[in-house]
C-alpha cells in the first residue's frame, strides 16, 4: 500500500498538532537559527525560475525540520535567509521592500521617475553648487550612506 500524493488539509493539521506536543514535551530539534538559515537558503537556491520564492514553500520543502522548529525560530532564520540569498546571488534575487522576489520579476517593472517639477529643482541646486544632477545625486547618496552608518 502506497501513501497518498497529496495529504489533506486535516491531515496536516493533525501532523501539526502532533509536533506542537511532542515540542511542548521538551523535544526540540536541537537546531541553531544559522544552520537553519543555511538549510532555508539551500532550498531558495533550489527553487524552480518560475516559482516565486515564499516563506511557506521554503518550510514545506524544508519537511520534518520546517514543521518541528518554532514560528519564532523560522521567521528568523527566514529574514536571514533573505538577506543572505540576495549577497549570494544579487542577479538571482532582489529584495523588493521585505519580499523576496526573482530579479527577473523587477526587470519589466517601471522605475518611478522625478516629476517635471522636482527635476527642475534638482537641476536648479545642481547649478547653484556648480556640479550636474547627476553628480549632485551621487554626492547625496553617499552622504546618506555616511549618516546612516
Amino acid at each position: 500500500m502506497t501513501a497518498p500524493a497529496c495529504r489533506t488539509r486535516s491531515e496536516d493539521d493533525e501532523m501539526r498538532g502532533y509536533f506542537e506536543q511532542v515540542r511542548r514535551a521538551g523535544f526540540g530539534i536541537g537546531l541553531s537559527a544559522a544552520k537553519l538559515t543555511r538549510a532555508m537558503v539551500e532550498v531558495i537556491e533550489q527553487l524552480s525560475p518560475e516559482t516565486a520564492p515564499s516563506k511557506e514553500l521554503v518550510v514545506q520543502h524544508l519537511g520534518l525540520l520546517g514543521q518541528m522548529s518554532r514560528t519564532r525560530d523560522l521567521n528568523a532564520a527566514w529574514n536571514g535567509a533573505k538577506r543572505e540569498v540576495v549577497r549570494e546571488h544579487p542577479d538571482w534575487f532582489c529584495l523588493d521592500g521585505k519580499v523576496l522576489r526573482r530579479a527577473s520579476d523587477l526587470e519589466g517593472r517601471p522605475r518611478e521617475k522625478l516629476s517635471a517639477a522636482a527635476h527642475r529643482k534638482l537641476a536648479a541646486l545642481a547649478t547653484k553648487e556648480g556640479m550636474t544632477p547627476d553628480e549632485l545625486v551621487g554626492q547625496m547618496m553617499a552622504s546618506w550612506r555616511r549618516a546612516k552608518r
